[in-house]
């Protein structure tokens, strides 16, 4: 079965027993655009000196009418960052995300690392002129909501909240509580904002799927 069959005999099943009928509903096109920004925006990453770590997925997610999704691939592939350039989050409350997560029966999406272990889905902000690394300061240049996460992804509707004020944990040692001084320059000085998938061995470190699988996003604001 392809994936475009599975997810479509999910969603007629949906349907047919009226699970999650609101969630098929299509939005006015102004509203979605207002609350998402346009998947063109998005890059499925990370591209860390010329090699995008995420492999079986595009370059951008596909735009559809209650906003725009991306299919998790099954291994080898995987999908690790998805983030747009916001610039600084200065003057920010809280970043707000609410998606679906569909799945063909019996598939599930599973950390790359450790397939064993809960999959993970967390919100996410980098600093501007990040170096990819802990060295020099670049510790404290991603910031990950490990306190507002979904873990595991499972099917359905969700929603996460992560308040600016919350505890945010950066690379390695430090926490927004720990080093305030790094968080604040780097809400300060944000860059790319988004969402990371992982589990395992780190929170950004992938996800694939065992089967038909499929992330739409509704929503993702900074407020």
């Amino acid at each position: 079965m392809t994936l475009k069959q599975a997810l479509g005999t999910l969603a007629t099943a949906l349907i047919l027993t009226g699970g999650v009928t609101a969630a098929l509903a299509s939005p006015n096109p102004r509203t979605a655009a207002a609350r998402l920004p346009d998947s063109s925006s998005w890059t499925i990453g990370p591209i860390i000196r010329g090699r995008n770590y995420s492999q079986g997925a595009p370059l951008q997610p596909t735009p559809d009418r209650s906003g725009w999704h991306i299919d998790i691939p099954q291994a080898p592939g995987s999908v690790h960052y998805v983030t747009y350039s916001h610039g600084s989050l200065a003057g920010g409350r809280a970043i707000r995300m609410r998606f679906r997560v569909d799945l063909a029966p019996g598939a599930r999406i599973v950390p790359l690392t450790d397939p064993g272990a809960p999959s993970m889905l967390t919100l996410y902000f980098q600093r501007a002129g990040d170096g990819w690394s802990i060295k020099r300061g670049y510790e404290a240049y991603r910031w990950y909501a490990t306190f507002a996460q979904l873990s595991p992804i499972t099917p359905g509707e969700h929603e996460i909240v992560a308040p600016l004020n919350g505890n945010w944990t950066a690379v390695s040692t430090s926490s927004a509580a720990s080093n305030p001084r790094g968080f604040a320059a780097a809400v300060d000085e944000a860059d790319q904002v988004g969402f990371v998938l992982g589990g395992g061995d780190g929170v950004g470190h992938g996800v694939f799927a065992t089967g038909p699988a499929r992330i739409t996003v509704t929503r993702f604001s900074v407020e």
